[in-house]
């Protein structure tokens, strides 16, 4: 039977963590100094919508200031994208944050892609072809330092990722790569993917499938990351069969609980990234 790995426990440590870097951030360099972040979210999904407060909650918890702006879902792209380039050119916001998914008339990655780099606190800029970068995209970043935690060594590893989305799958691999594991990526034209599941020491999925991996597709005592998030009949599902695989696995994340709880957590360690170059400059 395999441990949990306790995203939460974990996540708790990391906003310790912010906390005390916010307040010595201030002690050197004075209150205007302190983090914030502009979270925006358009539309009415109520998942958004607590989503976003959570994560207000995370960073007031954490010596963040937040600042939320609710738009209707008739925003247009436009004045979406109008008030992203207002806030980038605004020299008090630090760091912005457009909640996905946005409504269908609006594209994602125009959207994204208008966030100033140094002002992006998802990560999503980040240049993923190396280790030089001010932030890491957050799920990646969230899963190496659950790995670490739980005593896990990627080096040398061989490492399979169940998705190729530029949010978690790519740069996922990087993030491996940089740390020395052997890296297979399969995605929806992968021939017999359980032929590659099966052969993972550390297996990390994101299909937004529930249920997708079952046992027979895990090696006995891999390390199973379940980053999706699904829900069925309103409850939150990962993309793992995880009472089965739970039996084979020597580490499983847990949904909800899991690298949820961790996502968030490194929004708040790149929010506070992202105020220490400036107070740096």
């Amino acid at each position: 039977m395999a441990a949990l790995i306790d995203g939460k426990a974990i996540a708790e440590k990391v906003k310790a963590e912010v906390a005390a870097g916010s307040e010595r951030l201030i002690r050197e360099f004075g209150e205007d100094a302190r983090p914030n972040m502009t979270l925006i979210v358009v539309g009415s999904d109520p998942i958004s919508k607590k989503l976003v407060n959570m994560k207000a909650n995370d960073c007031e918890a954490s010596g963040i200031t937040p600042t939320v702006i609710a738009l209707s879902e008739s925003t247009s792209e436009g004045k979406l994208l109008r008030l992203i380039d207002r806030l980038n050119r605004d020299d008090d916001v630090k760091a912005i944050l457009c909640q996905l998914p946005l409504p269908e008339h609006i594209s994602t990655k125009r959207v994204l892609a208008a966030i100033a780099p140094e002002k992006d606190v998802d990560g999503f800029s980040a240049r993923i072809d190396s280790d030089d970068y001010d932030v890491a995209a957050c799920t990646p970043a969230a899963v190496m330092r659950m790995l670490r935690e739980s005593g896990v060594d990627v080096a040398g590893k061989h490492c399979v990722i169940v998705g190729r989305s530029n949010m978690v799958g790519k740069p996922m691999a990087i993030q491996l790569l940089l740390n020395d594991a052997t890296v297979t990526v399969c995605h929806s034209k992968t021939e017999d993917i359980a032929s590659h599941t099966s052969r993972a020491d550390v297996l990390i999925v994101e299909v937004g499938r529930p249920g997708f991996i079952t046992a027979d597709m895990v090696k006995e005592g891999a390390v199973v990351i379940d980053v999706g998030m699904n829900y069925v009949d309103g409850r939150p599902t990962g993309d793992v069969d995880f009472p089965e695989v739970e039996k084979k696995a020597s580490l499983i994340t847990p949904v909800p609980g899991g690298v949820g709880p961790m996502t968030r957590a490194y929004l708040l360690v790149n929010a506070l990234t992202l105020a220490e170059r400036r107070a740096e400059k």
